[in-house]
């Protein structure tokens, strides 16, 4: 009997923290350092999904990647202390779709963010008990396509659909083989995903088309 699957992306599918990112982060820059640039909620969406090295280059394209990490690293710090201080905003109907779709498929979160930002999502949600797994590229230093053939090896997932919201996502999903849901009222715009959805309360049906045996 198949056992299947439905990954997420964290940021601009399962919750928006970008305005507590935006603060962390300019907090981060002021104070620890001398560097003039400050960022926008809409700089943030432009970085989400991607990984640390390649946010550090736009970020900071002037500096050496050494000392674009080493901010980079802080900035995080930063962001990490203003989510724990400033539950992020969660979507509509997020924890009532979730619950419905535990029942049938194994759930778990995949992102490119740093060690500890999942976790953050699972301490804030109230539901953590319907996820059976979660990855990030800080933890394993792989990239998402990487850590969602993992997550199906680790939970014994053979068929799976990965759900995001931008083309990162879509390559991610791409390169796993699995099919790709995109969230379209995320920051993103994929080339040709297999279904889209406006909200998640259409992803059960989405899913389960994909999904289907």
């Amino acid at each position: 009997m198949s056992v299947k699957g439905i990954f997420f992306d964290l940021d601009g599918t399962l919750w928006d923290s970008s305005a507590q990112v935006t603060a962390g982060w300019n907090k981060c820059i002021a104070e620890k350092t001398d560097r003039p640039e400050r960022f926008t909620v809409d700089d943030l969406h432009g970085f989400m999904g991607k990984l640390m090295e390649a946010i550090a280059a736009e970020m900071f394209p002037t500096l050496p990647q050494e000392e674009q990490l080493r901010i980079m690293k802080m900035c995080y710090e930063y962001e990490d202390d203003a989510i724990r201080a400033d539950r992020p905003y969660f979507y509509e109907h997020e924890r009532e779709v979730l619950e419905q779709l535990s029942k049938e498929y194994k759930l778990a979160v995949i992102s490119n963010c740093q060690e500890g930002y999942i976790e953050l999502y699972m301490d804030h949600c109230g539901f953590p008990e319907l996820f059976c797994d979660f990855e990030s590229a800080g933890a394993t230093g792989m990239p998402k396509a990487d850590n969602i053939r993992l997550v199906m090896e680790r939970q014994g997932v053979d068929k799976c659909v990965y759900v995001g919201d931008t083309r990162g996502d879509e390559e991610a999903a791409r390169g796993a083989g699995v099919a790709f849901i995109h969230a379209a009222y995320g920051f993103g715009t994929p080339e040709a995903p297999d279904a889209s959805i406006m909200s998640l309360s259409e992803l059960p049906e989405a899913a389960a088309r994909l999904l289907a045996d």
